[in-house]
C-alpha cells in the first residue's frame, strides 16, 4: 500500500475539517458508511453528499489519488485491514456517538434504497392472490425468518385471512401436498438457499398452489418463486441476517398487509376496529388490563363486606411448593 492509499479512513478524519465545504460532504458520506462508499458509482456518491461529480473526482486527487478507481481501491484495502465484525459501517475506534449515527445512517440508507427498489407491481399482484387464497401458509426456517413468517401469519390472521406459520421441514411438505391451486405457499428466508424450505417451494408449486417467495434476488428460492418480493441489503458484518434484513422484511410486509386490507375493503377494516376494541377491552396489552381490574375490585369489595383483610396472595398456603 502506498503512502496515499496508507491508512486512508484515518487522514479523511485528520483533514474533513481543513477542506472546502464541498469535499468535506464527500468525505463525510464516505466516513458515515465506508462499506457502501466502496461499492457507490460516482453519481450515487455525488448524490448522497449533494455535490457534483466533479467534486467527487476534486475530492480524491486532494488525496493524493489521480482516479476516484484509486481512491475506492485504497478505501477498500483499508477496511479490509482496518474492519471489524462490529458492524460493517463501525469501525473499532469509533465513540458512541459515531456508533450511534453511523448505525441509524446505514439502516435509512437500507430503507431508502429498498424504497426505490421495490416492484410495487409484484406487491400488489401479491396481495391479489393472497386476498383470493383458500389458504395460506408461511414457510421459513432460522431465528430471523421465522420471526418474520410468524409476524406475517398472524398480520394476515387479524384481516381474516386463514394462514398458518409453519417451520418443521416434515409439516411444510404435508402442507405443500394439501395447498392446491387455491392455495399460497409464502416463503421467507433472506439467504433463500435452505434445502428442504426450497424442496417444499418446489412441491407447493407443483401441486398449483402459487409460491411467494421473500428473499434476495438471485437464491435458488427467487428462481423457483411464482412472484419474487425481492429484498436487497447490504451483507451484515456478523449475521447472516443482520438488522437492516429485518428492518426491510418488516417494512415489506406492512406494506403488503395494508395493500391487502385495501383489496379485502370494509370487512377487514370492521374487522382489526373490533380487534383493537377487543383488546382494549380484555388483553394485557392495554394500559390497564380492565378485566382483571374489575375482579379484583369485585373481591377487594366482597372482602370489606366480610370484614376480611385482603389475601397476601396465598404464599405458604399453596399445594406442592
Amino acid at each position: 500500500m502506498n503512502d496515499a492509499a496508507s491508512n486512508l479512513l484515518q487522514r479523511l478524519r485528520e483533514r474533513m475539517d481543513s477542506l472546502p465545504a464541498a469535499q468535506r460532504s464527500v468525505v463525510q458520506a464516505v466516513l458515515d458508511d465506508p462499506g457502501a462508499a466502496v461499492a457507490a458509482t460516482v453519481e450515487q456518491l455525488a448524490q448522497q453528499a449533494g455535490v457534483s461529480m466533479p467534486t467527487i473526482v476534486r475530492t480524491c486527487r486532494s488525496f493524493g489519488f489521480d482516479s476516484v478507481r484509486e481512491f475506492m481501491l485504497a478505501l477498500a484495502q483499508d477496511l479490509a485491514v482496518r474492519g471489524s465484525y462490529l458492524h460493517r459501517a463501525v469501525l473499532a475506534e469509533d465513540t458512541a456517538g459515531d456508533v450511534s449515527n453511523k448505525i441509524v445512517h446505514a439502516a435509512v440508507s437500507s430503507l431508502t434504497e429498498l424504497g426505490r427498489r421495490l416492484d410495487v407491481e409484484v406487491l400488489d399482484q401479491v396481495a391479489s392472490k393472497l386476498a383470493a387464497a383458500r389458504r395460506i401458509d408461511c414457510y421459513s426456517v432460522g431465528a430471523a425468518s421465522t420471526f418474520m413468517a410468524g409476524e406475517l401469519q398472524s398480520r394476515l390472521f387479524r384481516l381474516g385471512c386463514t394462514a398458518n406459520a409453519i417451520f418443521d421441514a416434515h409439516q411444510q411438505l404435508v402442507s405443500a401436498s394439501t395447498l392446491g391451486p387455491e392455495g399460497v405457499a409464502f416463503v421467507i428466508s433472506h439467504v433463500g438457499r435452505m434445502p428442504y424450505t426450497l424442496e417444499a417451494a418446489r412441491f407447493a408449486r407443483s401441486q398449483g398452489a402459487t409460491v411467494v417467495a421473500l428473499t434476495q434476488p438471485g437464491t435458488p428460492l427467487a428462481d423457483i418463486a411464482d412472484h419474487l418480493i425481492a429484498v436487497s441489503v447490504p451483507q451484515d458484518a456478523v449475521m447472516r441476517v443482520g438488522t437492516e434484513a429485518y428492518l426491510a422484511h418488516l417494512v415489506v410486509i406492512e406494506i403488503l398487509m395494508v395493500r391487502l386490507a385495501q383489496k379485502l375493503g370494509p370487512v377487514a377494516t370492521r374487522g382489526l376496529a373490533q380487534f383493537k376494541q377487543l383488546l382494549h377491552k380484555h388483553g394485557f396489552d392495554s394500559a390497564e388490563y380492565s378485566g382483571a381490574t374489575e375482579a379484583l375490585q369485585d373481591a377487594a369489595d366482597n372482602n370489606d363486606e366480610r370484614g376480611m383483610q385482603p389475601s397476601n396472595g396465598g404464599i405458604g398456603h399453596g399445594r406442592g411448593e
